[in-house]
């Protein structure tokens, strides 16, 4: 009878271990899975992203530009303003 319950005891054991290691194993894939997407997402946004925006220092650049011409722009009115 004894030795019915450490068998009992040892199957008990054994299913729980098998179920635990089912779970970490399906929940491993899923996050490595996961990861997987999201680095080819990121990617994909790399390759996208230069094509939709414009990068901050293109953008400084080119409105400094145009204040500069806006300056001069209103420098030959007010000239035109004084005669």
């Amino acid at each position: 009878m004894e030795n019915q319950d450490i068998m009992e005891t040892q199957h008990l054991i054994d299913t729980g271990l098998l179920i635990m290691s089912s779970v970490i194993g399906w929940l491993s894939r899923e996050t490595f899975s996961s990861i997987k997407n999201l680095k080819e997402d990121v990617a994909k946004l790399r390759e996208d992203l230069p094509k939709t925006y414009v990068a901050r220092d293109d953008y400084k650049e080119d409105i400094r530009e145009i204040k500069e011409i806006t300056i001069k722009i209103f420098d030959k009115l007010d000239n035109k303003a004084d005669k």
